[in-house]
């Protein structure tokens, strides 16, 4: 008889998540991706009902095992469990079952509108799974970033190799046990693969790779895919997201909101706001309000604090000290205990565009401050710089925020409020540019891991008509054509009578 997953996993943390991750080498991933391209070709995941059961597994494992990733959460980013709960594993959760709600209208093939020539025909688009696909995690949400792509594969019928990231390798190893014991051992595989390997494994030819992470890396991927054609999504970080503080604002909310969002699991965010574009006339009113939203979230010690993070690592600590150091004068914070990976969450004033902490994207709880004297000045240093995931506006004037949204690119916008629009299950969230490609949740990850493909079935009742576009060609048949098609040309468009 086979041990229950919640014994057998109590086991499994006293012996292996003290240990460091153990890697997936690549003949290890070419034997799971043999076995998940024999699966889908035998059409193991194609089902319906199969595709049902596994989302519901999926959310079983979450909520047997809410402790154990608040466990590893905790390790891996001293993440509070409110966090973990909210913003990871509910998240994954609502995506779950808003697909297992809408799995049967998703599937169905799509009636496209007929016109005169197609009365007697069948216009369909037919959603079909890609095939096995990979996605590549990052650590700053493991669960979140992992799962919730996931989800889409999983509900569009592929067969799934995923790749958690090994900076947060207690999430990574749970994920790497638990999975194979909720869902298809086939269909679904586990790897952990460090971030130098994955080029060679995109080498290995998958259907689709979703990769999330920092730019270099993402580059990196989507060269290697391209040499076999492999298409991506990319929601990439290394830019900045703005956020703009007009002085027509609440600023005792906005403040709120902005301390939540950048502070939140420590400033390890790639939606975060990056930098605050403040009107000169509201800076003085937001800087104090900042430091008040400070004290209360997090109390006069945040390194006592059980709601506020750690740095992942010692690199990504060391990177995020210097970057402070170096840029602006601190108004708050600005603490720094190694030992504890413990930066103190910081807000820098009095800096400019040319400051090392407006170079780099920052992981971690340092917010910079610059002054603008207006809209046309935030809209403007804006535009100059790389397209971000995010832009962000704050003010209580509809004009003001109707130009930010209208006058910048960004992968997605939201006013009066932070990080909201790229949790939403009916909202697409990716980036564009410099910040990525393609989009993902809810419907749209459905969409991202399949193929529309077109599909006209056609009779042979009216080859009286279509006979004029055989050979050989006759110019009274092409005088009849031409006649035909600009008959329709303005409604039913070029040459329908084919």
């Amino acid at each position: 008889m086979s041990t229950p997953p919640r014994r057998w996993f109590k086991a499994l943390r006293r012996d292996r998540l003290e240990e460091p991750c153990m890697k997936t080498h690549l003949l290890e991933c070419m034997e799971l991706l043999k076995r998940a391209r024999a699966a889908f070709q035998a059409g193991r995941a194609f089902d319906e009902s199969f595709r049902r059961v596994q989302l519901e597994a999926l959310v079983r494992m979450l909520v047997e095992h809410e402790c154990d990733f608040v466990d590893a959460l905790g390790r891996d980013l001293h993440k509070p469990r409110f966090e973990t709960v909210v913003s990871e594993l509910i998240l994954v959760k609502n995506e779950a079952l808003h697909a297992i709600n809408n799995l049967k209208k998703w599937m169905e093939p799509q009636q496209v509108e007929r016109n005169l020539t197609t009365t007697l025909d069948e216009c369909l688009v037919v959603c079909e799974p890609l095939g096995v696909v990979l996605i590549v995690g990052a650590w700053c949400s493991p669960v979140q970033l992992c799962l919730v792509p996931m989800v889409g594969a999983i509900a569009a019928g592929n067969c799934v190799i995923l790749n958690p990231s090994e900076c947060s390798s207690h999430t990574s190893e749970l994920l790497h046990h638990l999975i194979p014991s909720y869902l298809d051992n086939e269909c679904y595989h586990v790897t952990l693969a460090g971030v130098n390997d994955l080029t060679e494994i995109v080498d290995l030819k998958f259907d689709h790779v979703f990769f999330t992470g920092n730019r270099e890396d993402g580059g990196r991927v989507a060269q290697a895919a391209a040499h076999t054609l492999t298409p991506v999504t990319l929601v990439l970080g290394g830019g900045k997201n703005p956020c703009y503080v007009d002085q027509q604002c609440d600023i005792t909310t906005t403040a709120r909101r902005i301390t939540w969002a950048r502070f939140h699991n420590a400033g390890q965010s790639m939606v975060a706001p990056d930098y605050v574009l403040c009107h000169a006339e509201a800076k003085a009113q937001l800087l104090q309000a900042l430091r008040c939203c400070l004290l209360q979230f997090y109390g006069s010690n945040p390194q006592e604090s059980r709601s506020f993070g750690r740095i992942v690592n010692l690199e990504n600590l060391h990177r995020t000290t210097d970057l402070l150091r170096r840029s602006g004068k601190v108004a708050v914070g600005g603490q720094v205990n190694e030992a504890d990976k413990y930066i103190a969450p910081t807000i820098l004033s009095d800096v400019i565009d040319s400051d090392p902490i407006m170079q780099q994207e920052v992981f971690g709880p340092v917010l910079p401050i610059l002054t603008v004297n207006s809209i046309d000045e935030a809209i403007s240093f804006i535009s100059r710089r790389e397209k971000p995931l995010c832009v962000y506006a704050y003010s209580s004037n509809s004009k003001v925020i109707s130009r930010l949204m209208s006058e910048t690119s960004s992968g997605s916008f939201c006013s009066n409020d932070s990080v909201l629009q790229s949790l939403m299950v009916v909202l697409p969230f990716g980036g564009v540019g410099a910040s990525g490609m393609g989009s993902y949740h809810g419907h749209y990850s459905f969409d991202t891991f399949s193929h529309r493909k077109s599909c006209l079935l056609r009779n042979t009742c009216i080859e009286c008509v279509t006979y004029l576009r055989y050979p050989p060609y006759e110019e009274h048949n092409l005088s009849l054509m031409t006649w035909a098609s600009s008959l329709s040309q303005k409604s039913q468009g070029w040459c329908q009578i084919l």
